[in-house]
């Protein structure tokens, strides 16, 4: 990781790497967490393997959707790591997507209370990763990611009772 030009995110999710893979996996899941709530995703695409697309809506009021993200997967790990970006759309062409664009790295690794869930937000240059972090990185994706970890780990509880 470059400080410089990264961003990352730590978290223990107390859920098995499976059930972490299945809320980023499953498209009825991911739009479950994707967005910060109250805000709602749609997930049009979500082919996760190497070059597959990656793409969803999102809405403030719930009823009308707007696009929000048109990427790529770039590795598909399964349940260790996706990495995907939104420098190239999801049809291979290259974008200049808003606000910034950037590749994202999610790593699972076992931990002994479930799963070490790791992020990295790489940016192409120092300003796209300051406006990034000006924009709320932090508090965004640290709220999808509780809404992720919630979701896991009340899917995890479901099966072991």
């Amino acid at each position: 990781m470059n400080p410089d030009l990264d961003i990352a995110l730590n978290r223990v999710i107390r859920a098995p790497r499976k059930s972490v893979w299945s809320a980023w996996t499953d498209p009825d899941r991911l739009a479950q967490w994707w967005v910060p709530a109250p805000a709602r995703a749609l997930v049009d695409r979500l082919d996760v393997r190497p070059g597959g697309a990656f793409v969803t809506q999102f809405s403030e009021d719930g009823t009308t959707f707007a696009p929000h993200l048109d990427a790529c997967f770039l590795v598909v790990d399964e349940f260790e790591r996706i990495v995907w970006t939104n420098a190239l759309d999801s049809s291979w062409r290259p974008a200049s997507p808003a606000p910034v664009p950037m590749t994202a790295e999610i790593t699972l690794l076992d931990h002994p209370d479930g799963t070490d869930y790791r992020v990295i937000v790489r940016h192409g240059d120092p300003a796209a990763r300051a406006r990034h972090e000006e924009l709320g990185f932090h508090d965004g994706w640290g709220l999808v990611t509780a809404q992720l970890a919630a979701l896991a780990e009340e899917s995890a509880g479901n099966r072991n009772a």
